[in-house]
């Protein structure tokens, strides 16, 4: 019996441990910003009108993250996570150059 209560005593501050890091795991999502290194790379912007269309000629009109396939919300959301900006979060009405049409 004594090992059983030293093996216990031994585990219950990894175990305490270990639920204190999985806190962080669960945390909510960072908030992408247009200066974001991936953000710049992909010419991530926060209001769509804003697009350099000269530099990007994919951008199309109308076309926001509200309805690409990478914005993991519904489209009345006002921001989601994104997949292409590395799960960062994304506000509906912004655009970036891996803008994909949700099917």
């Amino acid at each position: 019996m004594n090992n059983q209560r030293r093996t216990l005593l031994f585990a219950a501050p990894a175990v305490a441990l270990g639920l204190f890091s999985l806190r962080d795991a669960v945390a909510a999502p960072v908030k992408a910003t247009e200066n974001d290194p991936t953000a710049q790379a992909l010419g991530y912007k926060e209001d769509a009108s804003k697009v350099d269309t000269a530099k990007f000629k994919n951008y199309v009109k109308g076309s926001t993250c509200s309805g690409c396939n990478f914005f993991q919300g519904k489209p009345t959301d006002a921001s989601a996570v994104c997949t292409a900006l590395g799960g960062k979060v994304v506000v509906s009405k912004g655009w970036c150059s891996a803008w994909v049409k949700k099917a």
